[in-house]
């Protein structure tokens, strides 16, 4: 096995036995808080980060790994332009491509509004010329330069010619559009192509030799808890949400739990009394005993949230996670305060309906048990095993 990617997991990589082989120059994408574009600004600049700039960096190492030793399959994240660009080759030149899905769908449909916008998909037939008109905006307007960029660049590295297939929707090309959710948590297509799987998250949270803080035993259950964390990514800026929170909450009877996302406690405001702080925390023991769970929206922390059946506050509004605070609300796991930078009453509010209106936690439960039914990287296997099975010759 072999890993295509940036030079900071290269020791990752080979930790578990495989080959790093590193990205070409321009291929690793730019800081996470490079811009703060939302919107359809978000998916034109989200468009040329992602697929514009590294393409060349990410397809020529890619190309060169297959030609230097025997490849199956490639399975890169939806982002990775490199194997978008691989799947425009004639499927008995290349590998089977396997597209997997770790932000909410990409995929257009007549079903659902075009993706960086945050809209539900509505329902009728008024929800669906919504949806062709807002699609054909993004397409032939919004991202009409981009397009026109990326057909070049395909024709210029594979001499693939255009076939009309928009930006976002690459997928339909893949052999496997393998999707790390479960269907309740994404938005019905009538019009999917048949290669889209779910599979459900491929990380499930179990107990690890995490070190607990030493206030880990005032988490008794004699008050809620309220888990309030930005992630790992987005967590340069504790002002967006972790101090909102915060003030929101000293004066609430519940226990405020904060995750620095391993950044250093000092860069977090002055605590009040009812809240602890860790840089870095055991989820999986900690989730069990959360009431409410606040968080900017990142993909893998809201699926970790549902998989212990948290009801989800969400505040986000920059790359995928407008998206995933919508199905937030869609899903009705939760309340979407549509927007990154929440002020203290509106996270109160939001936190006294999730703690006194049982749906919320319901609907996450629901949720959660549908993940642990789900497959996981065992029907994945299976799944690659058949079309590894059916390869043309």
């Amino acid at each position: 096995m072999r890993f295509l990617t940036g030079p900071a997991y290269a020791d990752a990589v080979r930790a578990v036995g495989a080959e790093f082989v590193p990205l070409g120059k321009g291929a690793e994408y730019p800081p996470p808080e490079a811009s703060t574009a939302t919107g359809v600004a978000a998916i034109r600049e989200g468009v040329r980060a992602l697929v514009i700039d590294p393409a060349r960096g990410q397809y020529e190492p890619l190309a060169a790994a297959i030609s230097a030793e025997p490849t199956d399959a490639v399975l890169a994240e939806v982002t990775f332009v490199g194997a978008a660009t691989l799947s425009r080759l004639p499927r008995e030149t290349r590998p089977a491509v396997i597209a997997c899905g770790i932000l909410p769908l990409t995929l257009s449909s007549q079903d659902c509004a075009p993706y960086g916008m945050g809209l539900p998909p509505g329902s009728g037939r008024g929800s669906q010329l919504r949806n062709r008109a807002l699609n054909w905006l993004v397409m032939n307007v919004v991202l009409r330069d981009s397009q026109r960029q990326v057909d070049s660049l395909m024709r210029e590295l594979v001499g693939a010619e255009k076939d009309g297939l928009f930006i976002l929707d690459w997928t339909r090309r893949a052999e496997l559009m393998a999707q790390f959710t479960v269907p309740e948590f994404e938005y019905p297509r009538s019009d999917a192509p048949d290669t889209l799987r779910f599979f459900g998250p491929m990380s499930r949270h179990a107990a690890a030799e995490t070190a607990k803080p030493a206030w880990w035993g005032d988490l008794d259950g004699s008050r809620p808890i309220v888990y309030v964390t930005q992630g790992t990514v987005s967590n340069e800026d504790f002002t967006a949400l972790v101090a909102p929170t915060l003030e929101a909450l000293a004066e609430e009877d519940v226990t405020v739990v904060v995750s620095t996302g391993r950044r250093p406690l000092s860069a977090l405001p002055p605590l009040p009394a009812n809240a602890r702080a860790a840089e870095f925390l055991p989820d999986a023991e900690l989730l069990p005993k959360v009431a409410v769970y606040v968080t900017n929206g990142g993909y893998g922390g809201l699926h970790y949230a549902m998989e212990h059946g948290v009801p989800i506050v969400v505040a986000g509004d920059t790359e995928d996670k407008p998206e995933g605070a919508a199905r937030v609300a869609w899903a009705g796991v939760g309340i979407n305060l549509k927007t990154g930078r929440p002020a203290p009453a509106a996270i109160r509010n939001a936190v006294r309906e999730a703690l006194g209106d049982g749906k919320y936690r319901a609907a996450s439960q629901r949720i959660g048990a549908a993940i642990a039914a789900s497959p996981g990287v065992d029907g994945l296997i299976d799944e690659l095993d058949t079309i590894l099975a059916a390869k043309p010759s």
